[in-house]
């Protein structure tokens, strides 16, 4: 078996229906247990991300703002724009329909898993306070719960691999940027290889310095993504405008009849939208939590408030746009 069937297969058994239960109904289940807080405190989660509550004396490693910027900074991007190309292609429009049900759900999941993340927070052998899910299922079920901590962190080892950005990366760069201009090798395989290797120099020279240099890059190049995604869809937008309010109705229609979804089949457009709305917002994935369990706070909901703004942005916003 080769590595991209083990990873197929890994995939095909990974996203069934059982995690679509999961990631949905764990959703829908903390939504209401939460009688719908994500959005009865939106404009408290703001103030906490501008800094209005900051203190810092707080524990921790990062503010607010870098902690939001770096979770937005592994998911804005591909996830956004291949991954919604895919769920269309997969599911077809109305895919885009269950992303954003996803999303809807996905922010009382990133409410309490990253307010799980300040609240249970571990030392690791370096004695550095960090967060994520193998802390606060060690802090907080105790030490028997270890095995379920360790495979965790053995699974989020891979699943948080960016194979998927860096492959899209190389060839865009190849196919755009170096072979029209002849700037690329004869053999391909040299191609990629120089670009993968100032792609790896690159990263390696932000996430070496640590959590805290990870912040402050991530805090000054999100936004700027952000803006400049924002003006270039705009403007697309407006150039085709007679077609946004067609193209809204399509996606309702569609998540419905299923029509447009390869084989007609209904569950795959739900499955294809909540899988890609897991991989745009990672909600319910466990690797948000890591960025904002280094947040400088003393109080865990307030983080959980910030993090739940991740899917609003990146899936109701970005990806929609």
């Amino acid at each position: 078996m080769t590595l991209e069937q083990f990873f197929s297969a890994a995939s095909d058994f990974i996203w069934g229906m059982p995690l679509l239960i999961l990631l949905l109904g764990g959703g829908f289940f903390f939504m209401v247990y939460s009688r719908f807080l994500p959005f009865r405190y939106f404009r408290h989660a703001v103030n906490v991300l501008r800094g209005k509550y900051d203190d810092p004396d707080d524990p921790g490693d990062i503010n607010h703002f870098q902690a939001l910027s770096g979770a937005l900074a592994a998911t804005i991007g591909m996830g956004n724009i291949s991954g919604v190309a895919l769920a269309i292609f997969a599911g077809g429009p109305g895919a885009i329909f269950w992303m954003w049900v996803s999303a809807f759900f996905g922010m009382a999941t990133k409410f309490f898993t990253c307010t799980l993340s300040v609240m249970y927070r571990g030392k690791d052998s370096a004695g550095e306070l960090q967060g994520g899910p193998m802390y606060y299922i060690r802090e907080g079920l105790g030490k028997n719960w270890m095995p379920l901590a360790i495979l965790f962190s053995i699974v989020g080892f891979f699943g948080a691999t960016p194979v998927f950005q860096a492959n899209q990366m190389v060839v865009v760069i190849r196919d755009v940027f170096l072979e029209p201009y002849g700037l690329a090798f004869k053999d391909q395989f040299y191609t990629d290889l120089t670009v993968g290797l100032v792609i790896a120099v690159l990263v390696a020279a932000v996430i070496l310095g640590g959590i805290k240099r990870i912040g402050n890059v991530a805090s000054k190049l999100v936004p700027a993504m952000v803006i400049l995604y924002t003006i270039s869809v705009v403007l697309i937008l407006l150039l085709n405008f007679s077609e946004v309010i067609p193209s809204f109705l399509f996606i309702i229609e569609d998540a419905f009849s299923a029509k447009a979804a390869l084989g007609g089949a209904f569950g795959m457009i739900v499955i294809e939208g909540a899988k890609r709305a897991a991989f745009s917002n990672e909600a319910g994935i466990g690797t948000a939590p890591m960025m904002h369990g280094a947040a400088k706070t003393k109080e865990p909901v307030r983080e959980g408030l910030v993090a739940m703004l991740g899917p609003a942005i990146d899936t109701l916003l970005i990806c929609t746009m």
